[in-house]
């Protein structure tokens, strides 16, 4: 199996597992990588990996990199446009997206039309353009493998049924590190506080998504317009444990779920695979070990920001685009100590209700409308 990739955000969180998979993995060759700006990192990656092509959204870093890696065949590229390029350069055929934020929505596109594959990572191809992507997938006849470990779970429970109708999705929770608290219990809690997720090594944006449970908003969105089913066919379920990754019940009632130990390479390795499963050194469970797996109900009163996800996606239009870019800025100022914990869910809610939404949409309308509200819910005072 050869498979020649590119990965946008390779210094995240994803990107660098991403790697980790290519190091464990024959047959993977990176060409193209990108960043934001921690160039350090990035030409350490360089010189381990060799790409043809990199970028970095930051032009001062970008030409700082560039004198760094002169003498050397890679070329760098600065700005949205270097992404671009990457993401659509002739020699690869996938391109994994873990950019964080709407960043992604221009390169993955671009990519789309290009006839590449997606490896998606980047949460925001979905939550804040889903219809446009997922036209456009249909359009250039590419796939989109999921990268996200719950809706990898989901793909892997669809093999091999085609033709068999869904009754639900089951969308598994860890519930985050304030799983059970009141909000009472949560008016004072700090972002270090938020930071400290029970299962998951991640960034600090989706750690807080995850602490809020709009992690889970933002994942019921992307499965909505990943496997075609109606918002009702998704149900949200809190596993503390993050054994069972996700599941799929047919018509029959039958389920089949999707587990494993939290590791993110695994549902990495299987989106740049597939259909192809490849051994790995990743930990394997052990259930006499993790012989005690719950679940529970989430509490979306206390955590509303799964609720505001849910009436995002039923308004549709332009909303999502405005839960996304609210959220973005919320998390941003509660992580600088502008706002509270509660208050996350209070600033997407009123950037909201202060959207005229716009339903006959393009791509530039989306992005104008993630703008709008990143301007709104910067300026929301308490």
């Amino acid at each position: 199996m050869a498979r020649n990739i590119a990965i946008l955000g390779s210094t995240g969180s994803i990107g660098t597992q991403t790697l980790d998979v290519v190091r464990h993995v024959p047959g993977l060759k990176v060409w193209g990588l990108t960043a934001h700006e921690n160039i350090d990192l990035l030409e350490k990656q360089v010189l381990e990996f060799e790409p043809v092509l990199v970028a970095v959204m930051n032009e001062r870093k970008a030409e700082e990199l560039s004198m760094r890696l002169s003498g050397r065949t890679v070329k760098v590229l600065a700005g949205l446009e270097g992404l671009v390029q990457v993401a659509t350069m002739a020699e690869i055929d996938t391109v994994v997206t873990s950019v964080v934020g709407n960043v992604g929505l221009k390169p993955t596109f671009a990519a789309i039309q290009a006839g590449k594959d997606i490896a998606l990572a980047n949460k925001e191809t979905l939550v804040s353009a889903g219809e446009l992507m997922i036209n456009a997938v249909k359009q250039y006849q590419v796939n989109m493998y999921p990268v996200d470990s719950e809706h990898s779970a989901i793909f892997q429970c669809l093999q091999g049924n085609s033709g068999n109708p869904i009754s639900r999705l089951l969308l598994t929770a860890s519930g985050g590190p304030f799983r059970g608290r009141t909000q009472n219990e949560l008016k004072h809690v700090t972002a270090a506080d938020a930071l400290k997720h029970p299962n998951w090594s991640m960034g600090k944006k989706i750690s807080i998504d995850s602490a809020t449970l709009m992690n889970k908003g933002l994942e019921v969105i992307e499965a909505k317009w990943l496997f075609d089913v109606e918002l009702s066919q998704i149900e949200v379920l809190v596993h503390p444990q993050s054994i069972v990754h996700s599941a799929v019940e047919y018509e029959d009632h039958s389920i089949i779920a999707q587990l494993g130990e939290h590791d993110m390479r695994v549902a990495i390795q299987y989106a740049l695979t597939y259909p192809q499963r490849v051994v790995n050194p990743y930990p394997k469970v052990d259930f006499t070990v993790r012989n005690n797996l719950t679940f529970e109900k989430p509490d979306m009163e206390t955590f509303r920001c799964l609720k505001l996800a849910y009436q995002a996606i039923e308004t549709g239009g332009t909303m999502c685009a405005v839960l996304n870019g609210a959220n973005e800025v919320a998390v941003e100022r509660f992580l600088a100590g502008e706002i509270g914990f509660l208050d996350i869910a209070v600033v997407i809610e009123r950037t909201m209700q202060a959207h005229t939404v716009i339903y006959q949409y393009s791509l530039e309308d989306l992005l104008a409308a993630d703008a709008w509200a990143k301007q709104h819910a910067a300026q929301i005072k308490f």
